[in-house]
Protein backbone atom coordinates (compact mmCIF):
# COMPACT_ATOMS: atom_id res chain seq x y z
CA UNK A 1 0.00 0.00 0.00
CA UNK A 2 1.49 3.69 -0.89
CA UNK A 3 1.62 5.38 1.87
CA UNK A 4 2.19 9.83 2.33
CA UNK A 5 2.40 11.75 5.14
CA UNK A 6 0.57 14.69 4.58
CA UNK A 7 3.72 17.05 5.55
CA UNK A 8 5.36 15.75 2.28
CA UNK A 9 2.75 16.65 0.30
CA UNK A 10 1.82 19.94 -1.88
CA UNK A 11 -1.24 21.42 -2.01
CA UNK A 12 -2.23 20.14 -5.64
CA UNK A 13 -1.42 16.41 -4.15
CA UNK A 14 -3.44 16.96 -1.15
CA UNK A 15 -6.46 18.64 -3.25
CA UNK A 16 -6.06 15.51 -5.56
CA UNK A 17 -5.78 12.71 -3.12
CA UNK A 18 -8.38 13.94 -1.21
CA UNK A 19 -11.68 14.77 -4.21
CA UNK A 20 -10.52 11.09 -6.08
CA UNK A 21 -11.02 9.23 -2.54
CA UNK A 22 -13.68 10.83 -0.78
CA UNK A 23 -16.27 10.18 -4.34
CA UNK A 24 -18.92 9.90 -4.95
CA UNK A 25 -20.08 13.40 -3.74
CA UNK A 26 -22.95 14.94 -4.54
CA UNK A 27 -23.30 18.66 -6.38
CA UNK A 28 -24.64 21.72 -4.39
CA UNK A 29 -25.23 23.78 -7.51
CA UNK A 30 -25.94 27.18 -5.48
CA UNK A 31 -27.71 30.52 -6.93
CA UNK A 32 -27.04 33.94 -4.62
CA UNK A 33 -27.38 37.27 -5.69
CA UNK A 34 -24.94 40.10 -5.89
CA UNK A 35 -27.74 42.98 -5.17
CA UNK A 36 -24.59 45.43 -5.83
CA UNK A 37 -25.12 44.46 -9.48
CA UNK A 38 -28.65 43.20 -9.35
CA UNK A 39 -27.38 40.02 -10.32
CA UNK A 40 -28.06 36.16 -9.68
CA UNK A 41 -24.94 34.42 -9.48
CA UNK A 42 -24.84 30.18 -10.23
CA UNK A 43 -21.96 27.81 -9.30
CA UNK A 44 -21.45 24.24 -8.30
CA UNK A 45 -19.42 23.09 -5.49
CA UNK A 46 -19.06 19.63 -4.54
CA UNK A 47 -17.77 19.85 -1.02
CA UNK A 48 -20.64 19.26 0.26
CA UNK A 49 -23.04 17.38 2.63
CA UNK A 50 -25.58 17.32 4.88
CA UNK A 51 -25.01 18.23 8.95
CA UNK A 52 -28.32 17.46 10.44
CA UNK A 53 -32.03 17.02 10.26
CA UNK A 54 -33.31 18.29 14.03
CA UNK A 55 -32.16 21.80 12.64
CA UNK A 56 -32.60 21.33 8.67
CA UNK A 57 -28.61 21.76 8.00
CA UNK A 58 -26.78 21.40 4.63
CA UNK A 59 -23.18 22.13 4.40
CA UNK A 60 -20.89 23.65 1.60
CA UNK A 61 -17.49 24.44 1.69
CA UNK A 62 -16.58 27.18 -0.37
CA UNK A 63 -12.81 26.94 -1.18
CA UNK A 64 -10.29 30.10 -1.78
CA UNK A 65 -8.44 30.60 -4.50
CA UNK A 66 -5.05 32.10 -3.28
CA UNK A 67 -7.06 33.25 -0.34
CA UNK A 68 -9.57 35.13 -2.14
CA UNK A 69 -13.29 34.78 -1.29
CA UNK A 70 -15.58 33.44 -4.00
CA UNK A 71 -18.45 35.53 -5.47
CA UNK A 72 -21.00 32.85 -3.73
CA UNK A 73 -19.59 33.13 -0.68
CA UNK A 74 -19.15 36.32 -0.11
CA UNK A 75 -22.82 36.86 -1.73
CA UNK A 76 -24.49 34.43 1.57
CA UNK A 77 -22.40 36.73 3.96
CA UNK A 78 -23.42 39.19 2.78
CA UNK A 79 -27.19 38.89 1.99
CA UNK A 80 -27.56 35.28 4.26
CA UNK A 81 -29.58 33.29 1.41
CA UNK A 82 -29.16 30.84 -1.25
CA UNK A 83 -30.98 28.20 -2.79
CA UNK A 84 -29.43 25.10 -3.35
CA UNK A 85 -29.94 22.89 -6.42
CA UNK A 86 -29.48 19.09 -6.81
CA UNK A 87 -27.70 18.24 -9.99
CA UNK A 88 -29.62 15.01 -11.95
CA UNK A 89 -27.41 14.26 -15.37
CA UNK A 90 -30.03 16.19 -17.60
CA UNK A 91 -28.66 19.68 -16.08
CA UNK A 92 -24.57 18.38 -15.95
CA UNK A 93 -23.86 20.03 -19.05
CA UNK A 94 -25.21 23.49 -18.05
CA UNK A 95 -24.07 22.84 -14.69
CA UNK A 96 -19.94 22.73 -15.68
CA UNK A 97 -20.78 25.50 -17.82
CA UNK A 98 -21.67 27.89 -14.45
CA UNK A 99 -18.45 26.39 -13.67
CA UNK A 100 -16.65 29.40 -15.05
CA UNK A 101 -14.57 32.04 -12.89
CA UNK A 102 -17.12 34.95 -14.29
CA UNK A 103 -15.96 38.35 -12.60
CA UNK A 104 -19.51 39.23 -10.43
CA UNK A 105 -21.49 41.54 -12.09
CA UNK A 106 -21.43 38.61 -14.60
CA UNK A 107 -24.35 35.91 -14.05
CA UNK A 108 -22.94 32.43 -15.00
CA UNK A 109 -26.59 31.43 -16.01
CA UNK A 110 -26.45 33.76 -19.14
CA UNK A 111 -24.45 31.62 -20.76
CA UNK A 112 -27.55 28.77 -20.23
CA UNK A 113 -31.05 28.13 -21.16
CA UNK A 114 -31.60 27.80 -17.83
CA UNK A 115 -35.19 29.74 -16.50
CA UNK A 116 -35.06 31.48 -13.03
CA UNK A 117 -38.09 30.89 -10.41
CA UNK A 118 -39.06 33.49 -7.78
CA UNK A 119 -38.43 31.95 -4.12
CA UNK A 120 -41.15 31.65 -1.59
CA UNK A 121 -39.40 32.62 2.05
CA UNK A 122 -36.54 34.25 0.31
CA UNK A 123 -35.12 36.96 -2.16
CA UNK A 124 -32.70 34.67 -4.28
CA UNK A 125 -34.39 32.87 -7.03
CA UNK A 126 -33.97 29.31 -7.92
CA UNK A 127 -33.54 27.35 -11.08
CA UNK A 128 -36.50 26.34 -12.29
CA UNK A 129 -35.21 23.39 -14.16
CA UNK A 130 -33.71 21.44 -11.12
CA UNK A 131 -35.61 18.37 -9.41
CA UNK A 132 -35.19 19.45 -6.20
CA UNK A 133 -34.05 22.66 -4.97
CA UNK A 134 -33.48 23.99 -1.57
CA UNK A 135 -34.04 27.58 -0.36
CA UNK A 136 -32.02 28.46 2.41
CA UNK A 137 -30.27 30.99 5.12
CA UNK A 138 -27.27 31.38 6.72
CA UNK A 139 -26.95 29.36 9.85
CA UNK A 140 -23.60 29.56 10.75
CA UNK A 141 -19.85 30.73 8.70
CA UNK A 142 -17.27 28.83 9.54
CA UNK A 143 -14.09 29.91 8.26
CA UNK A 144 -11.55 27.53 8.05
CA UNK A 145 -7.19 28.53 8.66
CA UNK A 146 -4.12 27.24 7.78
CA UNK A 147 -1.21 26.82 10.29
CA UNK A 148 -0.54 30.40 9.09
CA UNK A 149 -3.56 31.45 10.01
CA UNK A 150 -4.98 32.25 6.23
CA UNK A 151 -8.27 31.23 5.59
CA UNK A 152 -8.33 28.78 2.92
CA UNK A 153 -11.50 27.64 2.51
CA UNK A 154 -15.68 29.74 4.25
CA UNK A 155 -17.34 26.68 5.30
CA UNK A 156 -21.62 28.21 5.18
CA UNK A 157 -24.28 25.63 7.16
CA UNK A 158 -27.27 26.85 5.39
CA UNK A 159 -30.62 26.30 7.06
CA UNK A 160 -33.12 24.74 5.03
CA UNK A 161 -36.27 26.96 5.06
CA UNK A 162 -38.61 25.15 1.95
CA UNK A 163 -38.10 22.06 0.42
CA UNK A 164 -39.01 21.64 -3.72
CA UNK A 165 -39.22 18.04 -5.13
CA UNK A 166 -40.29 17.66 -8.94
CA UNK A 167 -43.36 15.47 -8.85
CA UNK A 168 -41.53 12.96 -10.96
CA UNK A 169 -38.70 12.31 -7.95
CA UNK A 170 -40.95 12.45 -4.88
CA UNK A 171 -43.26 9.53 -3.51
CA UNK A 172 -46.14 12.15 -2.21
CA UNK A 173 -47.63 8.52 -0.28
CA UNK A 174 -44.38 7.60 1.45
CA UNK A 175 -42.67 11.14 1.09
CA UNK A 176 -39.49 9.42 -0.07
CA UNK A 177 -37.61 11.05 -2.93
CA UNK A 178 -37.11 8.18 -5.50
CA UNK A 179 -33.17 8.63 -6.31
CA UNK A 180 -33.28 6.26 -9.84
CA UNK A 181 -36.18 8.73 -10.89
CA UNK A 182 -33.68 11.95 -9.94
CA UNK A 183 -30.41 9.96 -10.90
CA UNK A 184 -27.93 12.66 -9.34
CA UNK A 185 -24.92 13.39 -10.92
CA UNK A 186 -21.82 12.82 -8.68
CA UNK A 187 -18.75 14.66 -8.78
CA UNK A 188 -15.63 12.78 -8.70
CA UNK A 189 -12.00 13.99 -8.87
CA UNK A 190 -10.58 15.48 -12.49
CA UNK A 191 -13.00 16.35 -14.73
CA UNK A 192 -14.96 12.71 -14.35
CA UNK A 193 -18.66 12.60 -13.20
CA UNK A 194 -20.80 9.55 -12.56
CA UNK A 195 -24.31 8.85 -12.33
CA UNK A 196 -26.82 6.55 -10.31
CA UNK A 197 -25.61 3.08 -10.63
CA UNK A 198 -26.70 -0.69 -9.23
CA UNK A 199 -29.01 0.21 -6.23
CA UNK A 200 -28.82 -2.22 -3.02
CA UNK A 201 -30.03 -2.19 0.28
CA UNK A 202 -29.02 -3.47 3.65
CA UNK A 203 -31.02 -3.58 6.78
CA UNK A 204 -29.36 -1.67 10.26
CA UNK A 205 -28.66 -3.99 12.97
CA UNK A 206 -31.12 -3.33 15.84
CA UNK A 207 -28.12 -4.23 18.78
Amino acid sequence: MYHFKSKDLNKKQEYKFISGSVIPRPIAWVTSMNTTEDIVNAAPFSFFSAASNQIPLLTVAVLRNNFKMKDTARNILEQKQAVVHIVDISLTEAMNTTSAPLPPDISELDRTDLTLIESSTINVPGIKEAKIRFETILHQHVPVKDEEGNIVSDLLLLKVTDYYFDETVFDAEKEYIIPEALNPTARLSGSQYSEMGKLFSYKRPTK
